[in-house]
């Protein structure tokens, strides 16, 4: 899942820790990890992951449900709008019912999945903050029958200030299974297959 071959340069003790953290992170089975290229000019070093989450069990498992992308930088030097060495930086998007598109509390709905999955995760952070965007697509002419599309996407960073950052990727995974229309499962219990929505 995490290679610490594709960040630059010699990695810190605690940057390698971090990567085990990540490595252990235990998530759901619809959430399916790609690691890509990191970011090499914002922080001396960092890890970037895409995800997707399908549909478990369904006859077609590329059935996008969400998808987005996690990017942990670490730079020893703290910089002062991080207040702390470490950097999570995430994008999520999902599709939703158009009906969707006209509610003015979609936003802060958004914001606060973010903030649920981070505190259900335990996961301790400072310097936070983010945008959710709703996207309503239209179609016209030749495109007319195609319906209506809403998309969600939330752009967010924070500090990870706990000893394991890896309970910030599971919080992040968390809220892309939440966007995608997923409901929260307990510790050790397996979703069952559905019908996408």
């Amino acid at each position: 899942m995490v290679d610490s071959r594709s960040v630059p340069g010699e990695n810190s003790a605690e940057f390698a820790q971090a990567l085990r953290d990540l490595r252990a992170a235990r998530l759901r089975p619809e959430v399916r990890l790609t690691e890509v290229p990191a970011p090499t000019r914002i922080a001396p070093q960092a890890v970037a992951l895409t995800a997707e989450v399908v549909v478990a069990g369904a006859l077609d498992e590329g059935d996008e449900l969400a998808s987005g992308r996690f990017v942990l930088l670490y730079d020893p030097s703290a910089p002062e709008p991080w207040g702390g060495v470490w950097r999570a930086v995430t994008f999520t998007r999902a599709e939703f019912d158009p009906e969707l598109a006209n509610d003015p509390m979609l936003g802060a709905v958004g914001w606060s999945w973010l903030l649920d999955a981070l505190g259900r995760r335990e996961a301790t952070f400072v310097a936070e903050g983010g945008t959710v965007t709703r996207v309503v697509s239209e179609s016209f002419a030749a495109l007319a029958d195609r319906n209506a599309a809403v998309e969600m996407e939330i752009r967010a960073s924070w500090t990870p200030t706990g000893p394991n950052v890896g309970v910030h990727l599971q919080a992040w995974a968390d809220l892309l299974c939440t966007i995608a229309g997923l409901p929260p499962l307990p510790e050790g219990v397996v979703s069952l297959p559905r019908q996408r929505r």
